[in-house]
């Protein structure tokens, strides 16, 4: 199937460029400290030492973590419309396929403008679940960080980095509790004044009206209670199953201690760098295992089995959701230039199918 490999394809700005060619640069890097000075045999013999039936379990949790990620959107589109929990999902492996491909992650972006094709909606009344997605994320992450500082010593860097996280959520929730009571006649007035042909301002202003118009939508307890407990699914399972990997690769390590590595990776690779996080993960991985006492051939060999091993499937299942739906992405970047160029009706408020 020819997937049109990138989003990017075509002349692309100057800034552009230079941020693609740091990332390579930076995983270029990263690659080199990650095998210096190791032991490629001794990496080999852990490799060759495997328990391989641990790994079925492992990606069956993965999967099962981006399950919850469809689930959870299915319920957050409902005020929009109708997803089902299969599309969502699709579009979330899409979305992640799109990342592992291209740099600077892109993919949100791709399963935003999948979710709105499918339901017939724009991509502005999409926008608001993403944006209530991320939140949630941030809050069971960062009480996840608290839970697991009080039972596994962390680094002071990374107790640092999760108090940081800490107010950053507090503000954002404290916000966007602000937002929902201070501000709906605002957003109903903006949300009104758009229209095509009428400037710039007009449609940027209506295009901040209308996903705060989602936003409201979205924000009641009957509709963010069962997302917010299916969104606790995602860190678990995909702590656990970056832990049975290494329970197949035979480090002593306990669960806790397994998932304070799996949240220290999931933090160095948050920015946006290299395609798939090719150096960065690997480097992330063996920092952290080397704060358990791991040495860093054994932690070498692990940071490349986890990441083939949690990899591979999601290039699969995201190559079979991209399949389906008879597009390529260099389609859907065609598709999204035209949606968001400033003449174009559709650009706020339109149908973006």
């Amino acid at each position: 199937m020819d997937t049109g490999s990138t989003l990017n394809s075509g002349t692309a700005p100057a800034g552009d460029l230079w941020k693609r060619a740091a990332g390579y640069l930076i995983g270029a890097a990263c690659l080199v400290w990650v095998f210096h000075g190791i032991h490629v045999e001794r990496m080999l013999g852990y490799i060759g030492a495997m328990n391989w039936w641990w790994v079925i379990p492992a990606v069956a949790c993965d999967v099962l973590s981006y399950v919850c990620e469809g689930v959870r959107w299915h319920y957050l589109l409902r005020p929009v419309g109708r997803l089902s929990v299969l599309r969502a999902t699709e579009a979330v492996y899409i979305g992640l396929f799109t990342n592992e491909v291209t740099p600077m992650r892109l993919g949100e972006l791709v399963r935003t403008y999948l979710a709105g094709r499918w339901m017939g909606k724009p991509i502005s009344q999409v926008v608001p679940s993403m944006l209530v997605s991320r939140l949630v994320d941030a809050i069971w992450l960062a009480l996840g960080f608290g839970l697991l500082a009080m039972f596994v010593p962390l680094p002071a860097d990374l107790l640092v980095a999760g108090d940081v996280l800490g107010v950053v959520v507090v503000l954002l929730v404290v916000g966007f509790l602000v937002f929902l009571v201070a501000e709906p006649a605002v957003v109903s007035r903006w949300a009104e004044q758009g229209s095509p042909g009428r400037g710039l301002l007009h449609s940027a202003r209506s295009l901040v009206g209308r996903i705060g118009q989602g936003l409201l939508e979205i924000g009641t307890l009957r509709t963010l209670l069962a997302p917010a407990v299916i969104s606790l699914g995602i860190p678990v399972f995909q702590a656990v199953s970056f832990w049975l990997v290494i329970k197949a690769y035979r480090l002593p390590l306990p669960l806790l201690a397994g998932a304070a590595v799996y949240l220290i990776v999931h933090f160095g690779t948050a920015v946006p760098n290299a395609p798939a996080n090719v150096g960065s993960y690997q480097f992330f991985t063996v920092l952290g295992l080397g704060l358990f006492g791991t040495d860093k051939t054994a932690a070498t060999g692990f940071s490349v089995v986890v990441f083939i091993i949690l990899t591979l499937p999601l290039w699969a299942l995201g190559l079979l959701a991209l399949s389906r739906t008879g597009l390529t992405l260099d389609a859907i970047r065609k598709d999204l230039r035209r949606l968001s160029s400033p003449g174009n009706p559709e650009a706020v408020g339109g149908s973006a199918a």
